[in-house]
């Protein structure tokens, strides 16, 4: 059995917070054609990593509140009622510089196995396993989610160096 084949004892259905970024995460479906999630974010509240998706597109539906979006360097401002797609491949970041809580309904297409990379990302969180940023554990994320198709680079490793690590963990 591949270590990133188990089962985590996390009800992504429930919502779960991140108390540093401000983030707060609960899945509204999940299957290989897209994994879509609710994704609220406080005032002041951040992804706490620049990063990429690999083989997915990421899909921004944004409700109430706006987001500001930096998107391979250019910013892009999301308000209510936006749709803001970020192509497989590009960097990206995400902050709420508003002063009003911002909700959207967040799209991963296709959605691979996002399903588990998101058990153990969020495992992560509950566990309390994150830094003075918000940023669960790289290197355990890279031993749980080995095998995965729904891979996300943070853009401070570089691309042969994230492969290098990824390929250790069997």
């Amino acid at each position: 059995m591949l270590k990133s084949r188990l089962v985590m004892p996390v009800d992504i259905f429930k919502p779960i917070i991140n108390p540093v970024t401000g983030e707060t995460f609960r899945c509204l479906s999940a299957d290989g054609n897209a994994y879509v999630f609710e994704w609220t974010v406080a005032p002041g509240g951040y992804v706490p990593f620049e990063h990429v998706h690999l083989f997915q597109d990421e899909i921004f539906q944004i409700q109430t509140g706006s987001v500001k979006l930096v998107i391979d360097g250019t910013e892009v401002i999301g308000k209510s009622g936006d749709t803001v797609t970020v192509a497989k491949g590009q960097r990206h970041s995400a902050f709420n510089d508003a002063h009003e809580v911002m909700k959207c309904v967040v799209e991963f297409r296709p959605g691979l196995d996002t399903k588990i990379v998101m058990q153990c990302f969020w495992g992560l969180i509950l566990d309390g396993d994150y830094d003075q940023h918000g940023t669960p554990s790289i290197l355990k994320m890279g031993y749980f989610i080995k095998g995965c198709q729904a891979l996300t680079r943070p853009t401070n490793i570089p691309a042969a160096v994230f492969d290098s690590a990824i390929n250790l963990f069997i």
